[in-house]
């Protein structure tokens, strides 16, 4: 090559090279232009109040943070320490504020993934994105998150940037700081926190909305063991004090004190404002959030669930049932628009803040039998349709052994209609007739009316012998008076900023869950529990009203399940520790006159409503209990609701 070539190649190059580092400088400056001062680390942010309404726009609670209370490096328990670093950043002593090489194991995974799966952030970068940053995953961002922690490890010692961190970082439940967390999960100053307490502290940041025992005590548990195990993992606890931090029990964490009205739905809210908005705008943006709940609803909730359990307690003392206190809950749900409108979850939530509303698991005894019978009614079978109601043993039924099921009063009426059945609860019908729709087939239309509990696809289930939620049972049986449609359970109507501005409003998910015909047909055989069945004492009502009685084997649970026109409540009572509550104390005694006391409050203020009749079904008058047709002015004859060319 000539000497006139070389110096063109190199002129090439040089120029090259320049632009090339010139572009890489323009898009460092550009993107490092507007990073914050560093000096700012030393400020708190200061944080608004969120305060949550009624329906009625009465001011339910305020949440925000009770106390953000920063300690020094030297109050925070050294096996806090070690716990996070273990966790989050097991070379945090030996980098600059990035860690290389699990840039380059986190760059390949997300490659693969097709998305970011892992971001190789250290404690450094992710006190860095909380002070500074959206959490918004971006090329950009880390860009900017490795430069701020860069600058941020010139600046501080280690010990300095852990203390920020340990102060700063938000643990879930509205904690922000190892005091708060310590304060919030355990009642305690974090000096005093054992090993366990540690661990499950420092594995919060990793998902504080998701770990937090307020949230899901099972999931903080199953990530505490996981820190203690890398602990030991890294040899900085031995094999016993791995075993025994692992072994100790998490208490119920103290309750919010701040949930003074409606504390048991104030809870749950929390949580759905946490995934909604996420916990730093919800603890810090001084928002307005509008429920559905109803406070002179919730009022007579507490008021009716006090009133039936003292009348319970009363009875199992005259009976010397008086260890272990029943419990009640009920909700109430708007039928039109699935929002909560009374919640109670048990009868004192600073006592036991579990929410045997929401959370409980528990049978539903015959209150199920009401989703067997409505897809009866979707595949042909009418109110008139008839069942045997006599004794019968199903080979191999029971884990392959015999079944003998039995009614409840012991007693037998041979033939009788699907109406009849269902009004007097008769175990040996809704079984029979579970046998011709197929376990299988019940399970996946529980599905669509929303109970997504373990339902077991045998024929028992058709006494309620699978565990369901009171919430979910509820919102099934509202399907009935809303045509067919099953909407999801809303907490939240809107969200309002401090500027006045709309930020959320609900929209909740609804399906078509059943045809409008076999929703009116089964809010009118549920109106035939109520005026010739289990559930009589309704009357008193004087409105329009329906629902299911359910009593579980040797008197453990007791429900009532109901609705108007455009209210739907469930109500269960029971013991925690699943022991009887007293013989005799079924459905229609323990739990329907709390539903009845409820459903009289609730109705009073509202107009009175009837149930829709969709245009292509008729009124014929049956025999109730053999379902034959009769003469209007037949004596026994009742007003029945048919299908238009399916009347008898």
């Amino acid at each position: 090559m000539t000497p006139a070539k070389n110096k063109k190649a190199l002129f090439v190059a040089v120029t090259a090279m320049a632009i090339l580092f010139g572009s890489f400088l323009g898009a460092v400056l550009s993107l490092t232009r507007d990073l914050p001062q560093i000096r700012a680390l030393e400020s708190f942010r200061p944080s608004a109040t969120t305060r949550i309404y009624s329906i009625e726009n009465e001011l339910l609670a305020e949440f925000f943070i009770e106390k953000r209370d920063p300690i020094p490096f030297g109050k925070i328990p050294p096996l806090l320490v070690s716990a996070l670093i273990a966790t989050e950043d097991r070379n945090f002593f030996g980098h600059s504020g990035i860690d290389l090489k699990g840039i380059f194991r986190a760059i390949i995974r997300d490659i693969l993934a097709g998305e970011f799966v892992e971001g190789a952030s250290t404690l450094t970068q992710q006190l860095a994105k909380t002070l500074f940053l959206t959490p918004r995953k971006s090329i950009d961002r880390k860009i900017k998150e490795a430069f701020l922690a860069f600058q941020i490890e010139r600046r501080y010692t280690k010990e300095e940037i852990l203390e920020l961190y340990l102060n700063q970082i938000y643990f879930g439940s509205g904690a922000y700081g190892v005091e708060a967390a310590a304060n919030i999960f355990f009642g305690k100053p974090s000096e005093t926190l054992t090993l366990s307490q540690c661990a499950l502290i420092a594995a919060m940041p990793k998902a504080p909305s998701r770990y937090s025992p307020l949230v899901n005590k099972d999931l903080a548990i199953k990530r505490r063991n996981i820190v203690l195990k890398q602990m030991h993992d890294v040899g900085l606890i031995n094999r016993d004090e791995y075993q025994k931090a692992k072994e100790e029990r998490l208490p119920l964490p103290p309750p919010q004190a701040e949930a003074t009205k409606a504390p048991y739905f104030t809870s749950e809210l929390r949580k759905q404002l946490e995934e909604i908005i996420g916990p730093e705008r919800l603890y810090h943006g001084g928002l307005s959030v509008f429920t559905s709940l109803s406070l002179s609803l919730q009022t007579a909730a507490e008021t009716a669930c006090e009133k039936g359990l003292a009348a319970l307690k009363k009875r199992r003392g005259a009976k010397g049932l008086f260890p272990m206190d029943p419990q009640c809950a009920l909700v109430a749900i708007d039928v039109p628009s699935g929002g909560i409108l009374a919640m109670v979850g048990g009868s004192d939530y600073h006592k036991t803040p579990f929410n045997r509303a929401t959370d409980a698991l528990r049978q539903p005894g015959s209150a199920f039998k009401p989703i067997v019978f409505a897809l009866g009614i979707e595949r042909g079978f009418t109110q008139a349709s008839r069942l045997l109601d006599a004794p019968v043993v199903f080979k191999g039924a029971n884990n392959g052994k015999d079944w003998q099921p039995e009614n409840f009063s012991h007693s037998y009426a041979g033939e009788i209609s699907m109406r009849a059945a269902l009004a007097h609860s008769k175990n040996i019908p809704a079984i029979r007739l579970m046998e011709k729709l197929g376990p299988a087939a019940v399970v996946q239309f529980s599905r669509k009316l929303g109970i997504d509990a373990s339902l077991l696809p045998n024929l028992s289930l058709a006494l309620g012998t699978s565990e369901v939620s009171l919430f979910e049972l509820t919102a099934a049986y509202a399907t009935f008076p809303a045509g067919g449609c099953w909407t999801a359970p809303t907490y939240v109507l809107k969200i309002i900023d401090q500027r006045g501005r709309l930020i959320w409003s609900s929209s909740p998910e609804k399906r078509v869950a059943l045809s409008n015909t076999g929703a009116a047909i089964m809010a009118d055989m549920l109106q035939a529990v109520v005026k010739e069945g289990t559930g009589r004492k309704a009357l008193v009502l004087g409105r329009p009203v329906a629902g299911k009685t359910g009593t579980t084997d040797q008197f453990k649970d007791a429900l009532f399940v109901g609705f108007s026109p455009s209210i739907a409540t469930g109500v269960w009572t029971g013991l925690d520790v699943h022991e009887t509550l007293g013989r005799g104390e079924t459905g229609a005694k323990a739990a329907l006159p709390i539903w009845i006391e409820f459903m009289g409050k609730a109705l009073e203020a509202r107009p009175y409503e009837t149930f829709d009749t969709p245009a292509d079904m008729a009124i014929s008058y049956i025999d109730p209990v053999s379902g034959e047709p009769l003469d209007k002015e037949d004596a026994r004859a009742v007003p029945a609701l048919f299908r238009k060319g399916n009347i008898p």
